[in-house]
């Protein structure tokens, strides 16, 4: 199995792999490689792993020293996999290759291009429905994807399983980057604010999220005692309260449809003092929550998340953790408020 994530987070990208049981046997420049399990078998735990952003589940090495010949063997190990199998819809064609290697973008291009070539020679209907971005969500999904670990050696795997992170398009009146988390959580939870519903942000300042949620329809309460910006300045839509984050509390019997939380804090001071009383007590029905975890360690900070009996645990469905495209030394929570009683 080859499991892709973010460059610089090689190393806890493969502590994971190995915390969860599996061998690991290589890394590289944002991605590791982990021996298969019996029967080219899907972990059980593939959907609760945070750093990997696509996984190849059974893949096969190719090497060559050309376009040319990384393309030809590509093809070949394509149309041989197509035997008993009809395409009759869109199907991704995913080309990745891995970051800092200079030029590395370009061989990949130059195979790409080739392999469409030779496939359009021999499957011209089946080429003609290449896609050649990922779908969103998350997920196991079918097709081809290709990763490129150096300038002659190639992993190809018909099926991947995807954490849902992705790149996301930048909005020019968003007042920070932390729009492009929000907008990428969504992508990972599999839903949006919605015209109507209500948010509370907590750390609203300087309001990317805030705005991301109003853009979309949605009355937002911000809460920050820092001053909003951008689009999220003046929004009819935005309700600015200057307001500490921690002892902030809904009017009683309100419930938001949605609780945002992205502050500059200790974790576990933001889990015990923050979330914890915002899912015990009801107070949203779902959320989108950042821990930095900065100088605490990130395997340990996710077992205390995802400890039997905690918080979250007892409180939430649906729950995803991942290290998004748009993260930094932090990871995104997404899910849902068990309902009480």
């Amino acid at each position: 199995m080859l499991f892709l994530g973010q460059h610089g987070f090689e190393a806890l990208l493969a502590r994971e792999l190995q915390a969860d049981g599996l061998t690991v046997v290589e890394t590289g420049p944002g991605w590791a490689g982990a021996e298969p399990l019996p029967g080219d078998a899907v972990p059980q735990s593939i959907d609760e792993l945070c750093f990997p952003h696509l996984t190849l589940l059974a893949p096969r090495e190719i090497r060559g020293e050309s376009v040319n010949a990384l393309a030809q063997q590509l093809a070949d190990y394509f149309l041989e996999s197509l035997r008993g199998e009809r395409i009759d819809a869109a199907w991704p064609c995913v080309f990745r290759e891995a970051a800092e290697i200079p030029g590395l973008g370009r061989r990949a291009a130059g195979v790409e291009k080739a392999f469409h070539e030779a496939l359009e020679k021999k499957l011209r209907r089946i080429a003609k429905l290449a896609a050649p971005d990922m779908p969103r969500g998350s997920g196991k999904v079918r097709g081809l994807f290709v990763f490129f670990a150096d300038f002659g050696r190639i992993f190809a795997g018909r099926e991947a399983w995807r954490g849902g992170q992705q790149r996301m398009a930048d909005d020019p009146l968003a007042p920070s980057r932390s729009y492009l988390k929000v907008e990428e959580a969504y992508a990972v939870l599999g839903r949006e604010p919605a015209a109507g519903e209500t948010v509370c942000d907590l750390g609203a300042a300087p309001g990317g999220w805030s705005y991301s949620a109003a853009k979309r329809g949605a009355r937002v309460v911000a809460i920050d005692n820092g001053p909003l910006k951008g689009g999220a300045l003046d929004n009819p839509l935005i309700e600015h309260r200057r307001e500490d984050a921690f002892k902030y509390a809904p009017a009683a019997g309100e419930v938001f449809d949605w609780m945002f939380c992205d502050l500059v804090e200790e974790p576990h001071h933001v889990l015990e003092n923050l979330i914890a009383p915002w899912l015990q007590r009801g107070w949203c029905r779902r959320f989108v929550i950042i821990f930095k975890f900065g100088r605490t360690d990130p395997l340990a900070l996710l077992r205390t998340v995802r400890a039997p009996g905690g918080v979250l645990a007892e409180h939430a469905t649906g729950l995803r953790i991942r290290h998004l495209y748009h993260d930094r030394e932090e990871f995104t929570l997404v899910g849902e408020v068990a309902r009480r009683g």
